[in-house]
C-alpha cells in the first residue's frame, strides 16, 4: 500500500500510522523503486526516504549519497532527515558536513512535515 501511495502520487502523511509500516524489506522496495524513477529520469517523492531512514546500511547508503551528490535542496533535505533517523556511522559524517541542515533539524526547523509545505 505504501508504494502503491509514492507510486500513484498520494499524500503518504494520509496513512495512518506511516511510519510504524517502515522495516527493512520495505526500505529495500523503496530502494529499488528509486532506482527505476532515476534510470528513467523521473522525480522521486521525497518523503519516501522517511520510511528508509531507519534502515541506512552500505546499500541504502548510496542512495542516500546520491540525494545529497544529485539531488536539489529538498532531496538534501529528506537525506538529512533520514540520516537523523540512522543509526549507520557513515551516514552521520555525512550529514555532520551539512551543519546547516543539522542545526535545522535539531530546532525542528526541519521535519517531514516541513520538507512538503504541510
Amino acid at each position: 500500500m505504501v508504494l502503491k501511495a509514492f507510486f500513484t502520487d498520494k499524500d503518504i502523511n494520509k496513512i495512518e500510522g506511516i511510519d510504524s509500516r517502515a522495516n527493512k524489506n520495505l526500505a529495500y522496495i523503496i530502494s529499488d523503486y528509486a532506482h527505476e524513477r532515476w534510470a528513467a529520469g523521473r522525480e522521486l517523492n521525497p518523503l519516501m526516504w522517511r520510511l528508509v531512514g531507519p534502515f541506512i546500511d552500505d546499500k541504502l547508503f548510496e542512495d542516500i549519497k546520491r540525494l545529497f551528490d544529485d539531488g536539489k535542496l529538498t532531496d538534501r533535505k529528506a537525506g538529512a532527515l533520514a540520516i537523523a533517523a540512522s543509526n549507520y556511522p557513515a551516514a552521520k559524517a555525512l550529514l555532520n558536513k551539512y551543519p546547516e541542515l543539522e542545526t535545522a533539524i535539531a530546532n525542528k526547523n526541519l521535519s517531514w512535515d516541513t520538507l512538503t509545505g504541510q
